[in-house]
């Protein structure tokens, strides 16, 4: 038995310049980090015959199926496909969010699998092998409206820069920040679910649809990145951090319709009105999770004026995708 974990990801800026529509002529940047929550994929062999089937798949639902084509899940199936697996294998999916929430969850459990069927296969793979594996499954097999930010943090794990270039080029640069500063940083966000869910492809399709219209906002998102670089690298005035993002969220929501919506501008605005000095809706939009700068001595007016919303409680810095079982 193989048990992978795959850690979810928070992207702070520069989302939007990670599509190779943008940054194969302008250059792109995000930073971002894994966090502790992950996507469980655990992986065995499975003896077909002594059963009526060869493949079984447990999710929200269980798939056990003679031929591969039988398959519902589309990405499961194509990525055992891909991997060159028919038969002889069962797959369970746990995760400790829910998915289409703007933490990268699709591409975590790409990543996840991806690396798993290497181990199952009794094979090896880096780190930057499995980002770029999982980004052409995603864009060029699922034809998948995504970036390559989500990938590359799955795989790589880490508080990162990334600098995408040419056409899939990329740069995972780990920002060294001492343990203070990295608590400082993470103990002044706070994150709330909305309680809806969404696939991002359709509102990042929107989105490329309008990127000859919206290049002038994602250039400055683009630089916003290096702003926001060089404060978390000095560590210096941190609460700037905030600001940064309120600039950055007002970029991002005027870049399609379906990127917010009534309830979350709302939700965000109460955010701002109780010490929040800004945040973002995470992921492409639409719904998910909500995150908020707010200052410690701010957070108990924050908590109070949205507490009928959930909180969730994170860390930054995870490991990238690990094999953490394999044995019997």
């Amino acid at each position: 038995m193989i048990i992978v974990r795959t850690p979810l990801r928070i992207s702070l800026f520069g989302g939007g310049t990670d599509f190779p529509d943008y940054f194969k002529l302008n250059g792109g940047a995000v930073i971002g980090s894994a966090i502790d929550k992950y996507i469980y994929h655990t992986i065995s062999h499975f003896p077909s015959w002594l059963f009526e089937h060869k493949i079984r798949f447990s999710y929200r639902v269980v798939e056990q199926v003679v031929n591969i084509d039988e398959i519902q899940h589309t990405p499961f199936k194509k990525i055992l496909k891909f991997h060159n697996v028919h038969e002889n294998i069962e797959v369970n999916l746990a995760s400790d969010l829910p998915s289409f929430t703007g933490l990268g969850s699709s591409s975590s459990f790409t990543v996840g699998l991806i690396k798993g069927l290497n181990a199952f296969q009794g094979k090896l793979i880096d780190m930057k092998e499995l980002a770029q594996t999982a980004i052409h499954i995603e864009r060029a097999l699922l034809e998948e409206n995504v970036g390559f930010q989500d990938q590359i943090f799955a795989s790589y794990g880490g508080f990162n820069h990334i600098k995408f270039s040419g056409s899939k080029d990329f740069n995972v640069e780990r920002i060294n920040i001492n343990n203070y500063v990295m608590d400082e940083l993470a103990d002044s966000f706070v994150m709330y679910y909305t309680g809806m869910t969404r696939r991002a492809t359709e509102i990042e399709q929107s989105k490329l649809s309008r990127l000859d219209k919206n290049i002038a906002k994602l250039n400055r998102m683009h630089q916003l990145v290096e702003d926001a670089y060089k404060v978390i690298s000095t560590g210096s005035c941190l609460d700037d951090i905030g600001h940064l993002l309120h600039e950055s969220w007002m970029l991002k929501r005027s870049l399609s319709k379906g990127v917010s919506n009534e309830y979350i501008d709302q939700a965000y605005q109460v955010g701002i009105d109780n010490g929040a000095l800004g945040g973002k809706l995470l992921g492409a939009g639409g719904g998910g999770f909500l995150l908020f700068y707010v200052p410690k001595p701010s957070q108990p007016r924050l908590r109070k004026a949205l507490e009928g919303m959930h909180e969730v409680h994170f860390k930054f810095n995870a490991q990238g995708s690990s094999i953490i079982h394999a044995g019997v």
